[in-house]
């Protein structure tokens, strides 16, 4: 992962008071793109240079999980041609930096329908989660082919099917039950959502997690989107009261 030490960390900046769980829905490559008079690709490889820098900055800072919304279920619909891009940028990143990941004690995590992606990045895949798994200072979710509701669907059918066995009772069902069949099982729910290029909503994105989630939006597209600024998300993320539904 790259990271650019010549940014310091703010004073303003609690290290006490670090999220433990950071979510960013990554938009604005293709209008960054547009904007240089470049073909889509070239944002998508412009943004993955923030991955890169954002890990880097979420590792450096001690934040335990990463969420990256990197390919929705809805993003199968866009041209092929930019669906392959997107697929031929994924597996480079995974080839190239999967080692750096598990050097720094990164554990890949694939959320999503895994196997809808192409056979060579879905091994890809696979090999990058298998060599990183005993890894534990973060875990980085990569949001591919995924979507909240299908997720949640699908929690829902393997809780049916526990009923329908006799494992589980309907009564015994909770909050806790879905979360356990949730893609994010076992992990904190994300305690701030970043959402970059001006658009104020959620995506499908976390839609059962992001309950109590604080929200920050920024106008700033996400391959200009920078640790400076990052930094000062925190700051005000650490400056709001959440009450979670209480006084």
């Amino acid at each position: 992962m790259k990271s650019d030490s010549s940014i310091q960390v703010p004073d303003e900046l609690d290290l006490n008071a670090i999220p433990a769980h950071v979510a960013f829905i990554m938009d604005g490559n293709g209008r960054w793109a547009k904007k240089r008079l470049m073909n889509r690709a070239k944002g998508h490889e412009q943004g993955v240079q923030t991955v890169e820098e954002v890990v880097s900055a979420c590792r450096d800072l001690g934040i335990g999980v990463l969420t990256l919304y990197a390919f929705s279920t809805e993003n199968w619909a866009r041209p092929k041609v930019e669906v392959k891009a997107l697929m031929h940028l994924l597996k480079r990143f995974l080839r190239t930096k999967t080692e750096e990941i598990r050097k720094k004690d990164i554990r890949l995590n694939i959320m999503g329908q895994i196997e809808r992606l192409p056979d060579d990045v879905r091994k890809e895949a696979e090999q990058a989660m298998a060599v990183t798994q005993k890894n534990s200072a973060m875990i980085l979710n990569l949001a591919l082919s995924y979507g909240a509701r299908e997720e949640i669907t699908r929690a829902v059918q393997q809780i049916a099917a526990k009923i329908k066995s006799g494992i589980l009772e309907p009564k015994e069902i909770t909050d806790k039950t879905v979360s356990d069949h949730l893609y994010t099982a076992g992990m904190p729910d994300p305690d701030l959502i970043i959402r970059t290029s001006a658009e104020f909503r959620l995506s499908n994105f976390l839609m059962w997690q992001a309950a109590y989630s604080e929200l920050a939006f920024t106008p700033t597209l996400w391959p200009d989107f920078t640790r400076q600024e990052f930094y000062q998300i925190l700051i005000d993320y650490q400056q709001r009261d959440r009450r979670f539904g209480k006084v």
